[in-house]
């Protein structure tokens, strides 16, 4: 008998995957400039200038020093490197030996997770949450608890976070910036996340940990900031990604930061090696380890992203769309126009408007509109929107 588990997840892609699936297609019937297709987080500005001069300059080198595997944490000079950039922005410690080198932050994840838990174990998220979270959690035989969002604003609920902690939790998965909301929970949120998780440790006498999940860290708009978690809680692990900071998702490449701080840092590093082991991640892309060294700290043009994010958010709410509004990432929450968000974008998509219903991600009733795409995208969408909402307006009156 095959995995029935392996087999389920295989013979049904998730719900972004297929609405792009449906994008391509409708694209080649009717023309792709006519398919207004917000469902996937690809980066539309190109990765910047220093990617490409990187690249180049390494293929001088001898292959041996560009193409091989790397040792299983990750080139030493890369990881030195990376360290050193994080102590220089967050005023931290790190040395090399607190980089794990990964495929991405899909990785650093899976890594961690599979490194922390046991069968029986519970992990803890907050909606909305990206929905391979419970995939990841689900594959060691633990549990994802899932911890309804405070609203209107999104931010963390920690009255209903410490009623979901038990002496069965394990850790606890933050993504700030978070996918889909483009939220970016408070500093006065997370110290007290990190205070709770510290009584709680207390009580149960076992580490809680917390996964910190920032593949959209240097994606923010108006000055905002994204505390840095190892810095208010001991047991954090960083799990980071280049993939939208430097527009390299295809390339999959990241990083754990795994402090020495860390209860049980000397099983938990190993941990994360064996990990990595198990779950066939040799090492990291050597090539885009070093890449990703000399572009440590370069982004691309982050206020291309807010001047779409500004444009799509009045746009939609003049027409009377109900908007969460991002300060970071590049994803629009907007509330449905009917409470089955699944019906609500299969109606979208008659305007050739593709969304994603936003009941994978833990939260009912809204879909994320994925604004990463080229401007003129959003403006020829806004007709759409509009006939989408006269649509709903005439069935009301």
């Amino acid at each position: 008998m095959i995995s029935e588990e392996c087999y389920e997840l295989g013979s049904r892609s998730s719900i972004i995957r297929e609405i792009f699936s449906f994008g391509l297609k409708r694209k080649a019937e009717i023309g792709a400039d006519k398919v207004y297709d917000f469902s996937l987080g690809n980066p539309s500005i190109p990765a910047p200038e220093s990617v490409k001069k990187a690249i180049l300059e390494l293929m001088e080198r001898p292959p041996e020093e560009v193409h091989a595997y790397s040792p299983a944490p990750g080139d030493a000079g890369v990881r030195k490197t990376i360290a050193e950039s994080l102590n220089r922005r967050f005023a931290e410690s790190f040395r090399a030996e607190n980089i794990f080198m990964t495929c991405g932050a899909a990785a650093s994840l899976n890594i961690c997770i599979k490194a922390l838990g046991n069968p029986g174990d519970e992990f803890i998220t907050f909606a909305p949450f990206f929905p391979e979270y419970r995939c990841w959690v689900e594959g060691i035989g633990a549990v994802l608890k899932v911890v309804p969002p405070h609203l209107p604003d999104f931010q963390i609920d920690l009255e209903e976070l410490e009623k979901a902690i038990s002496s069965k939790t394990k850790g606890v998965i933050v993504n700030s910036p978070n996918n889909p909301s483009g939220v970016v929970y408070t500093k006065e949120a997370l110290t007290g996340l990190t205070e709770l998780l510290k009584r709680k440790t207390q009580e149960y006498g076992a580490p809680i940990y917390l996964i910190s999940d920032e593949p959209y860290r240097e994606i923010v708009y108006d000055g905002v900031t994204v505390p840095y978690l190892t810095r208010y809680y001991d047991n954090t692990l960083v799990c980071y990604s280049y993939s939208k900071s430097l527009s390299l998702p295809g390339e999959r490449i990241g990083y754990i930061v795994i402090p020495d701080r860390l209860a049980d840092y000397k099983k938990v590093s190993p941990a994360i090696a064996g990990a990595a082991r198990v779950l066939g991640f040799v090492c990291a892309p050597s090539l885009f380890q070093q890449v990703a060294a000399r572009c440590v700290e370069d982004t691309g043009d982050i206020e291309a992203y807010k001047s779409n994010r500004d444009l799509l958010l009045k746009g939609l709410t003049n027409l009377g769309y109900t908007c969460v509004p991002p300060q970071g990432a590049f994803y629009l929450f907007v509330k449905a126009l009917e409470e089955d968000a699944d019906a609500f974008c299969e109606r979208a998509k008659k305007y050739d408007l593709l969304l994603v219903p936003s009941d994978d991600f833990g939260c009912p009733g809204y879909v994320r509109i994925a604004y990463c795409v080229a401007q003129k995208t959003i403006v020829d969408a806004m007709p759409a929107f509009g006939k989408l909402m006269e649509e709903y307006s005439a069935a009301v009156s």
